[in-house]
């Protein structure tokens, strides 16, 4: 693709605090944005040129985006990726591909490609039935972790089975919706690495982030992580091999876990920018999001290299409310997703409404 010029117009499918941020790095660059998602008032809507307000699927507002834009992004993975299809009949331009869209959508795909790829993951199996989900656990055995095969985020569409005991409740919590049962991984550490490809193919990746969750949710990424060496080469060996299998252009997440014996297990891939990557705000020169509309326009890789060790933080619900002594902290930058809430009732609980990077070094 030929690198869009100053003033070109980027699309984005999704509306949310990754939206806003992807807005902000792309105009920040001098492209204007226009988002596209269900809600009016979004978090990226308020910082864009414009909005296309509608269903993902509506074709007529999907044609107007077509007809508007110089390329066409996403910001999370719940986009059908049969918009991205039909974006592409029309003669859009769409990075990433509605391939990487649907192979990342679904666990079970996800999982697969990865061995086909040569990566490791834990055990698994595809469950389809109840039949299926008893056999599963025979031979993955409890602990295991059932979990939907689409959609499920921080937690959501997740169930762990601690005995045979539980297979009945688990399965009907999930509504009998197809799902996938992981075998436990007994690891040390979770860390990511956020990697970008452009439409040449060149590679850039970003240093390991180390992370700790809380119920589920994301609640620090210390970065550059303190690992060893060879599992920093062994992440972004991967992460290489996740872009190029993927044929992937723009900015992705690679989750994993590191064993005991420093083996490194694929989790999961994000394909967009990712909350373990909000350090590189403060932390890199090039941060992820404007490495991903560089990437997406055909820009040059930015410089993706630490000049500083980051600890971020969510603040999830109430905590945005300590606005006022978060924004004095020294050596602290604090962002805001401008997520409205009820003044009364506060922000719902567990809701991602902003974050903190601390400069620790």
């Amino acid at each position: 693709m030929q690198a869009l010029g100053l003033g070109a117009t980027i699309g984005i499918l999704g509306d949310g605090q990754l939206g806003r941020m992807l807005s902000q790095a792309a105009s920040r660059l001098g492209f204007k944005v226009v988002i596209f998602g269900p809600d009016a008032e979004s978090p990226a809507a308020q910082v864009s040129l414009a909005s296309k307000v509608a269903a993902y699927t509506d074709e007529a507002v999907l044609a107007r985006l077509a007809e508007r834009c110089d390329v066409i992004t996403f910001e999370f993975e719940n986009v059908p990726a049969s918009s991205l299809d039909y974006l592409v009949g029309l003669g859009a331009t769409v990075a990433p591909s509605s391939k990487a869209l649907r192979i990342t959508q679904d666990r079970v795909l996800e999982k697969s490609f990865a061995r086909e790829q040569g990566i490791g993951t834990v055990d698994f199996r595809a469950i389809d039935s109840l039949e299926d989900f008893q056999a599963a656990v025979a031979e993955l055995g409890p602990p295991s972790l059932l979990k939907t095969r689409r959609e499920g985020y921080d937690g959501k569409g997740q169930v762990w089975i601690k005995s045979a005991d539980d297979i009945a409740a688990a399965f009907d919590s999930l509504n009998g919706r197809p799902s996938i049962l992981e075998a436990r991984a007994d690891f040390t550490q979770e860390i990511s690495v956020v990697a970008a490809r452009g439409w040449d193919g060149a590679v850039s990746t970003f240093p390991i982030g180390e992370n700790h969750h809380v119920g589920g949710i994301l609640s620090t990424t210390l970065a550059p992580a303190q690992i060893a060496a060879a599992t920093v080469a062994e992440a972004h060996a991967i992460a290489r091999k996740v872009l190029e299998g993927l044929d992937y252009v723009g900015v992705l997440a690679v989750e994993l876990f590191v064993l005991p014996t420093g083996k490194v297990l694929l989790n999961e891939i994000a394909p967009r920018v990712h909350n373990s990557g909000h350090w590189t705000q403060d932390g890199c020169l090039c941060d992820q999001f404007e490495q991903h509309i560089r990437a997406v326009a055909g820009w040059p890789l930015g410089d993706s290299s630490a000049r500083c060790t980051v600890e971020m933080t969510n603040l999830l619900g109430a905590d945005i409310l300590d606005w006022r002594r978060l924004s004095a902290e020294a050596r602290a930058r604090l962002y805001v997703y401008g997520k409205d809430f009820s003044v009364k009732e506060g922000p719902r609980p567990g809701r991602k409404m902003g974050h903190i990077n601390r400069i620790k070094s």
